[in-house]
């Protein structure tokens, strides 16, 4: 059975480290997001169309909205992961053009070899989230350590900046009013033919459109909303999960704990539980 070992919360994104034998479904995040191996067996993700394999000597790489999947196979033994959902505020401001992290392509490939800083860095990190999970250590040296060491090597950091067409494309004022609805509405019904109809477009021209601008389908992006709201919620306040699974449009509690279980790795409650007992301040 996977299970999530620690959490750390903050103003930077979270980091988890996962315990994990059982596969996650597809799905994206706006954050800048790295998967690094610490213990057990190799295994492997599905990053776009590509799968890649995890390693004592190699990093997976995904870049904001990026369609990705855990896959494991059964005939392996759990995989210890420690999983990175930057956000790419908190990498603009270690330098300007960081905050390229939430566009398309700052990660070349999905797949890099690592050098022994980078996976001392995440050995450091694991173990204090283990051994001294409050330590201000992991927001202040270790985690920032990491991710510039990881973006030094895996980026063109000094040309990195977001793409002009893509910006440009994201103001496709059709998308971005289907993007205000889900935001403000994660937990209504509303299908893609409705938000389709909305404004103005054919359900395969909107579909098509919306890929196109932010990287992901309509259902993925949802999806990718509801999890941030649910993860805010919990971490954030004391709201029961059955009164969040109801404003998430979920019909039981058990369907949220499914999907939130299918997208994160664990139970709302699990994390709830690991993210209160030794939790960084959020700020």
């Amino acid at each position: 059975m996977s299970e999530a070992l620690e959490i750390a919360h903050g103003d930077f994104g979270r980091v988890a480290l996962l315990d994990m034998d059982r596969g996650l479904v597809r799905h994206a995040h706006h954050h800048c997001h790295v998967l690094l191996k610490v213990e057990g067996d190799d295994t492997q993700f599905l990053v776009g169309e590509r799968v890649v394999r995890l390693t004592d000597e190699q990093a997976v790489l995904v870049n904001a909205w990026e369609t990705h999947a855990y896959l494991h196979d059964p005939a392996r033994d759990k995989a210890m992961i420690l999983a990175l959902y930057i956000e790419p505020a908190w990498l603009g401001s270690f330098r300007n053009n960081w905050a390229a992290s939430g566009a398309p392509g700052f990660f070349e490939q999905p797949v890099g070899l690592i050098t022994a800083q980078i996976r001392r860095l995440a050995q450091d990190l694991a173990a204090e989230m283990v051994y001294t999970p409050e330590s201000h250590y992991i927001r202040e040296t270790l985690l920032p350590g990491l991710m510039i060491a990881l973006i030094e090597r895996f980026t063109a950091w000094r040309e990195a900046r977001a793409s002009l067409r893509a910006a440009s494309r994201s103001r496709d004022w059709r998308v971005q009013r289907a993007i205000a609805r889900i935001q403000a509405e994660p937990g209504t019904e509303t299908g893609i033919d409705t938000l389709a109809r909305e404004v103005g477009l054919s359900r395969a021209h909107f579909y098509r459109l919306f890929e196109q601008t932010t990287g992901a389908s309509p259902n993925v992006f949802k999806n990718a909303i509801r999890v941030e709201r649910a993860v805010r919620t919990i971490v954030g306040t004391d709201q029961g999960l059955t009164d969040l699974s109801l404003d998430l449009g979920f019909s039981t509690p058990a369907h949220f704990s499914r999907f939130f279980r299918d997208h994160v790795g664990v139970p709302p409650s699990v994390f709830r539980n690991i993210v209160r007992r030794g939790a960084l301040p959020l700020a």
